[in-house]
């Protein structure tokens, strides 16, 4: 009955918190394409890393998609999360932008989906998952969330995903820190080391993510 609850849960405040900023915003990936130059010079170029609030791998973008880009985005402007750089960013897009931009990166160099399932984790990490039921809101492979509103985890940077969700962990912190009542109560009772292996694990996973090298930057 807790997972359930969990589960609904969490689809209704993705539902409600989304309800506003993708209404009457018709997608435009060619627009979208148009106003990324903010974006190009890290989600692009594999590997590039950022060094605040500590050195770790930008995500991967290309691939999620664009209700969860939208919504990450949307968080940023509103300081739900709070990272200088991606604030301010965020906070130069309106709504229209945020959507052209999300579908131009939902639809780049997109790839084949992945297994339905995926192979037994270790058995530390499979008790890991269950106690913070990730798979209720993320899906089987962590590819498939159960609302586009979620992201995708699977194959993304580990160190992304580990500073990510200790970010979850961050109270009363102006510059670093996330709010999100199901992600900090997911987080919260784990140790850093506990994070990390559940971060190496989900990257390790078959996945439809990507960052995509345009030709400007070869």
């Amino acid at each position: 009955m807790k997972k359930i609850s969990l589960a609904m849960l969490a689809a209704a405040l993705v539902a409600g918190s989304m309800a506003v900023s993708t209404a009457a915003n018709a997608q435009d990936a060619k627009a979208g394409e148009k106003k990324v130059s903010m974006c190009l010079g890290c989600h692009n170029i594999p590997g590039y890393q950022a060094s605040f609030p500590e050195i770790y791998k930008v995500p991967k973008i290309a691939g999620q998609s664009a209700k969860y880009i939208v919504s990450a985005l949307t968080a940023y402007k509103k300081g739900d999360r709070r990272h200088p750089s991606m604030r301010a960013i965020a906070t130069s897009l309106s709504d229209q932008d945020m959507a052209d931009v999300a579908a131009y990166y939902e639809q780049l160099e997109k790839s084949p989906a992945v297994p339905v399932e995926v192979g037994a984790p270790p058995a530390q990490v499979a008790k890991l998952l269950a106690q913070a039921n990730c798979a209720s809101c993320h899906g089987k492979n962590f590819s498939t969330p159960i609302d586009p509103g979620y992201p995708k985890l699977a194959g993304q940077y580990a160190d992304y995903l580990y500073v990510a969700l200790k970010a979850y962990q961050t109270e009363h912190n102006p510059r670093i820190g996330r709010n999100n009542p199901i992600m900090m109560g997911m987080a919260r009772p784990f140790t850093h080391p506990e994070i990390k292996a559940l971060a190496n694990y989900l990257s390790s996973l078959p996945s439809e993510l990507k960052s995509v090298q345009l030709p400007e930057f070869r």
